[in-house]
């Protein structure tokens, strides 16, 4: 390989065969397998230029850059995923050669052995959960108040209103995540997103995500749908491939 050229891992799987064909990823290249040990490693090839150390510090800040590559990552691990038990890697995962990628396979066989044994047969659901907006709070009119006092006194009594009527999400989204263990195999709290990230304009209360066996993803849907109330709004998105729960700490080495 060229010294321009990095290698972008995107997930490890068990060796069974050819994986999707004709996948391109990152960068527009191209998807090809790498096997070792019995495993198989899904990777492409890109630019140093865009994906080297320095280079890919400034490209994280950029948003549009950041959800086109997330986007073509995604795809390939989603194709590779509807095919086997799969362990994501996470984004921007880069090489300078597949030698290394062949060092990360046999250092950390057992962990992606482990990892693969414990998604077969299971995916990762999301749910997150936002504040209902509540009826606005009217503060009662005081008799001798000027129009700056009543001004305030209107504010304060909506920004109590506001906060207790979070502070009651909240503590439902908590019974929300308790119930949804009931039925998943695992789960993770992430943190809430900002509505700006979230595009919406209610503030999150839970951002979770669980591991599900296939045989219970109708359950656990249904029971998601039958949590929500008591001012809070729930959103539930996947199946999708185990990012949450498939991570292993391996950096790139660029």
């Amino acid at each position: 390989m060229a010294d321009d050229q990095g290698v972008y891992l995107y997930a490890v799987t068990r060796d069974e065969g050819e994986g999707p064909d004709g996948l391109t990823g990152v960068a527009g290249a191209p998807v090809r397998r790498l096997a070792y040990r019995g495993l198989a490693a899904f990777l492409g090839t890109v630019p140093l230029a865009e994906f080297g150390e320095e280079p890919l510090r400034r490209s994280m800040e950029d948003l549009a850059w950041l959800e086109e590559t997330a986007r073509a990552h995604h795809r390939v691990v989603e194709a590779v995923a509807c095919l086997r038990p799969t362990a994501p890697v996470r984004l921007v995962t880069v090489y300078t050669a597949e030698a290394q990628v062949r060092e990360l396979l046999d250092e950390r066989y057992d962990q992606f052995d482990a990892v693969l044994r414990r998604v077969a047969g299971r995916s990762e659901w999301g749910v997150k959960a936002y504040a209902a907006p509540a009826e606005p709070v009217v503060a009662a009119a005081e008799p001798d108040a000027t129009p700056g006092a009543a001004y305030l006194n209107r504010r304060r009594a909506a920004l109590r209103g506001r906060e207790a009527d979070w502070r009651r999400a909240a503590e439902h989204a908590e019974a929300v995540h308790e119930a949804l263990m009931g039925i998943a195999v695992d789960g993770r709290r992430h943190r809430a997103q900002d509505p700006q990230l979230s595009g919406r304009p209610e503030q999150m209360v839970l951002n979770g995500a669980y591991l599900v066996d296939e045989t219970r993803a109708a359950e656990f849907a249904r029971a998601a749908e039958e949590v929500a109330g008591q001012g809070v709004v729930v959103e539930l998105v996947g199946p999708w491939a185990p990012y949450s729960f498939a991570a292993l700490d391996h950096d790139g080495e660029r």
